[in-house]
């Protein structure tokens, strides 16, 4: 015969049953997260010493009277196709691991368009932010001082 402590709701119970699976779901999405943040700081680095790296050939495009506007545009461009074949190839190939993990998804398509648009739009942004900000600041140094740099 059963105490009346031992008894629980179905709620509860389906509740002790899956708790695991929140805990791991929970972990996972932490560790997602941080994922995303690195890419992010990282992506940031390499598209930044990028443009830093470029600074002379700015000064140059200055002094020959590239307008400021036209100097951002090449380096947009530049950094923003890096982006963009960095995107097509990560996301091809997290479509295609993402079938593998289809077992382990409850009530989430293991191709969640929401997901790829989010995680695409965060890493635009990161290196978008990475070009803005040294181009910013290559283009308002004096071209004779980019130039006389090593």
């Amino acid at each position: 015969m059963s105490s009346a402590r031992e008894l629980r709701t179905l709620d509860d119970q389906l509740a002790l049953a899956r708790w695991p699976w929140r805990i791991f779901g929970g972990m996972f999405t932490i560790s997602a997260m941080i994922a995303l943040l690195l890419a992010s700081v990282g992506l940031y680095a390499v598209v930044s010493y990028g443009v830093n790296q470029q600074r002379r050939e700015i000064g140059i495009r200055v002094a020959l009277g590239a307008s400021s506007a036209r100097v951002l545009g090449m380096i947009f461009s530049s950094g923003i196709l890096q982006v963009g074949i960095g995107l097509v190839i990560g996301l091809a190939t997290a479509f295609g691991v993402t079938r593998v993990m289809a077992t382990l998804l409850v009530g989430v398509s293991p191709t969640d368009p929401l997901t790829f648009v989010l995680v695409a739009l965060v890493l635009t942004t990161s290196a978008a932010i990475g070009c803005a900000v040294p181009a910013r600041r290559a283009v308002r140094v004096d071209p004779a001082v980019a130039l006389r740099e090593e």
